[in-house]
C-alpha cells in the first residue's frame, strides 16, 4: 500500500501485560482478549479473527510495551511472550502494519485529544510498568526513562508501576507519582505532562503541571499515525 493513499478502516491494537485490546474508529467500544507473560504474537495473529468480529481492515497499527526502531521491536517486551522481535507481522495480518512504542501511540492520541498544536507534551503511562514518550510539535521522541534508578536501589517503574502500588499501598503510590512527576517536570521541561494509563484513575490529586488522559486516547493514536502529519511516527511494514 502507498503511503500516499490513507486506509480506510485502521485497526488499533493495543497489547498490554493484562489484555490485548482492539477498536476500529466506527466501533462503539473496544474487544479484548487475555494477554500476560506467555502471550507472543503467534497467538495474537490466532486472536485477530475474534478480535476483529469479521471486520475487514485495511491497516493495523500495533502499540507494544517496547522499544521500537525502524518499526520493529528491539527487545521482546518483558511483561509478554518471546518472538515479538522477529515476527513478521504483514505476512501474518496480511496488510500493512505499523508499530509502535504503545507509550508514544498513546502520548500521539492524547497531543490530538488535547488538541495541541505546538509546543512540548510529556506522556506518562501508569500501567503494568511505566511507559514515558515526549512530543515536540509532533516528532515523537520516545523514551525509556522507567528503568533509570529512583529510589533504593529500585526504579521509577518499580516504584510507580503496578507492582509498586501493590508493595507499598496506594497511599504512598500517588506519593510517588507526584513526586515522579515534579522531577520529571524539572528535568524535562514540557509544556504539559499527560498521565494516563490504567492506573491514572486512582490518582485523587493531579499533580501540577499534569492533565489527565485516558486509555482510549490509545487508538485514537493508532489512527493518527497513518495521517501525513504523524508519518514520521511509524515506519510502515
Amino acid at each position: 500500500m502507498s503511503t500516499t493513499v490513507l486506509p480506510r478502516v485502521i485497526c488499533t491494537l493495543d497489547i498490554g501485560g493484562t489484555n490485548a485490546k482492539a477498536r476500529c474508529a466506527h466501533w462503539t467500544e473496544k474487544r479484548a482478549t487475555p494477554s500476560g507473560p506467555a502471550y507472543t504474537p503467534e497467538q495474537l495473529a490466532r486472536d485477530l479473527p475474534t478480535l476483529l468480529g469479521g471486520e475487514k481492515v485495511d491497516a493495523i497499527t500495533i502499540g507494544l510495551p517496547a522499544p521500537i526502531k525502524n518499526g520493529r521491536p528491539l527487545i521482546d517486551p518483558v511483561n509478554l511472550g518471546p518472538g515479538w522481535k522477529d515476527f513478521d507481522y504483514r505476512a501474518a495480518f496480511g496488510v500493512p502494519v505499523k508499530i509502535l512504542n504503545d507509550a508514544a501511540m498513546q502520548a500521539i492520541g492524547s497531543w490530538e485529544a488535547a488538541g495541541l498544536k505546538d509546543g512540548t507534551m510529556l506522556f506518562l503511562g501508569l500501567g503494568t510498568g511505566l511507559g514515558t514518550c515526549m512530543i515536540a510539535s509532533r516528532v515523537v521522541l520516545p523514551l525509556e526513562v522507567a528503568h533509570l534508578p529512583f529510589r533504593k536501589g529500585r526504579t521509577f517503574e518499580d516504584y510507580v508501576g503496578l507492582r509498586g502500588r501493590e508493595r507499598n499501598g496506594t497511599r504512598k503510590w500517588r506519593g510517588h507519582v507526584a513526586e515522579c512527576a515534579k522531577l520529571f517536570r524539572a528535568t524535562l521541561l514540557p509544556d504539559v505532562i499527560v498521565i494516563g494509563g490504567g492506573n491514572a484513575k486512582a490518582l485523587k490529586v493531579v499533580p501540577d503541571g499534569c492533565i489527565l488522559g485516558a486509555n482510549s486516547n490509545a487508538f485514537l493514536g493508532g489512527y493518527a499515525v497513518w495521517r501525513p502529519e504523524w508519518s514520521r511516527a511509524a515506519t510502515e511494514l
